[in-house]
């Protein structure tokens, strides 16, 4: 359970594609991923946007096959950031530190549903994003 983890801090992607089944299913405020190839694709997007990132594990609580986890993403805003709708967010050079959770199903040693959620606002306005709300009609 702590290779994911480890894979992800190393931003080793041949190693995290490892750690995920071949059917397995990934979902999160950036979009949803099936099979290994697309899901570590979400990775390397955040590893792209912050090359220094680091997952730390703040808590965690098992349950059979489930383990759901509460942790913090911090790193330095230094290349490109892509939006769920398509935007790119340029490269800051801020730093964020978001919380979160997730919750990771395995089977046989690997993953087969993966749900992260974290406040996608939080982030947005550590990046120093400014949110336009449509004129009213």
């Amino acid at each position: 359970m702590s290779e994911m983890i480890d894979a992800v801090n190393a931003h080793d992607l041949k190693e995290l594609t490892h750690c995920y089944a071949e059917d397995a299913l990934y979902l999160s405020p950036s979009g949803k991923g099936e099979g290994p190839e697309e899901i570590v694709s979400f990775w390397a997007l955040f590893l792209d946007a912050f090359p220094d990132l680091r997952l730390t594990p703040w808590s965690k609580f098992t349950h059979g096959d489930t383990v759901v986890m509460e942790w913090i993403l911090t790193g330095t805003h230094t290349g490109p950031f892509l939006m769920p709708d398509g935007e790119v967010i340029e490269a800051t050079g801020r730093g964020v530190t978001i919380r979160g959770c997730s919750s990771r199903v395995f089977e046989n040693g690997l993953v087969t549903m993966h749900c992260i959620y974290y406040d996608q606002l939080e982030l947005l306005i550590q990046l120093g994003a400014r949110l336009v709300l449509p004129e009213h009609r």
